[in-house]
């Protein structure tokens, strides 16, 4: 589906039908957004628009990192937006030249029908351009990576107290899948970042240098987006390394205590092995209470060994 919309000084503005039903002598500037095309209407950005053939490459190829390149006549940007359900990255391409913006991406985006419908809502048409919606449409998308960051962080708080009472098991599992949405995300706000400061350093955008306050912003969100993403990856490890301590602690305090038992019993089974031998010529067999005094040996010595053990601390 293609949508379309310009700017004029005499009309404001205005959505079109269709590509042919605009008059590019007429509006100022316009913006094209292709969601979800088919081919015939892919093929428009050869035969309309006369893009280049890599950019239109890329376009078509799946999830391309975000990055920037400068053609002839117009700019090619790819930005990544995130799902906040299933935190899946979804490509969106921008075309920007003098006078148009150009989108394409293959699903639904929430954030182009946000710029959409401020779009339709703003009163102030004048202030309106092809880099106005080039900036909303990156604010749009950076602003929705904060409330998947920030519902992760709550998750790994919950971990971290245990409000389930989870086994330590269960509770591994979910902070290495936190983990592992942790490095998604941080795969797609890191090259995110660097594009932003490439496009606030570059000398080819003169509408961003124009909005420069504007679109610093975008680079600090990202960068506190980072910065969330480390320290809760610290974080996670940290409560890692403290789940894996205390297993082995508790491994440990076990291997401790049957130890101890193994060792209260090692003469205990010397006495008994000793006498549970069949030979003939064994004169405490004969002793009238040869038995009970053995049994008396025996709980002394368990005993004894108990207490000793108790001393050094082992039962603490």
């Amino acid at each position: 589906m293609i949508s379309v919309y310009g700017y004029s000084k005499e009309e404001g503005l205005q959505t079109f039908p269709s590509l042919e039903s605009m008059d590019q002598a007429v509006v100022e500037w316009y913006w094209v957004d292709l969601d979800s095309p088919t081919e015939e209407e892919v093929k428009c950005l050869d035969t309309y628009f006369q893009f280049h053939p890599l950019a239109i490459e890329d376009c078509l190829h799946d999830l391309q990192r975000p990055k920037l390149d400068y053609y002839e006549n117009h700019t090619f940007f790819v930005f990544h937006a995130l799902h906040q359900e299933s935190m899946d990255r979804q490509e969106i391409n921008l075309f920007l030249g003098e006078g148009f913006v150009v989108t394409f991406h293959k699903e639904p985006s929430k954030e182009i029908e946000a710029v959409k419908s401020m779009l339709n809502r703003h009163k102030n048409h004048q202030e309106l351009d092809e880099y106005y919606v080039l900036y909303q449409l990156l604010d749009k998308v950076v602003d929705r990576y904060f409330p998947i960051v920030y519902e992760i962080e709550d998750h790994i708080n919950e971990i971290e107290d245990n409000t389930q009472n989870l086994s330590m098991e269960q509770l591994l599992e979910e902070l290495f899948d936190r983990r592992g949405e942790l490095l998604r995300i941080r795969q797609t706000v890191h090259p995110m970042r660097d594009l932003l400061y490439r496009m606030l350093n570059t000398h080819h955008l003169d509408g961003v240098r124009e909005r420069r306050e504007y679109f610093a912003d975008i680079y600090d969100h990202l960068i506190k987006v980072a910065e969330i993403v480390g320290s809760n990856r610290e974080m996670t490890q940290d409560i890692r390394d403290s789940y894996l301590s205390l297993n082995s602690h508790e491994t440990n305090r076990t291997m401790q205590i049957l130890t101890v038992i193994s060792v209260i019993f090692m003469p205990l089974t010397f006495v008994v092995g000793v006498y549970g031998m069949n030979f003939m010529n064994m004169p405490e067999l004969n002793t009238e209470y040869g038995y009970f005094v053995v049994w008396g040996l025996m709980i002394v010595m368990a005993v004894g060994m108990f207490f000793w053990f108790k001393n050094k601390g082992w039962f603490d």
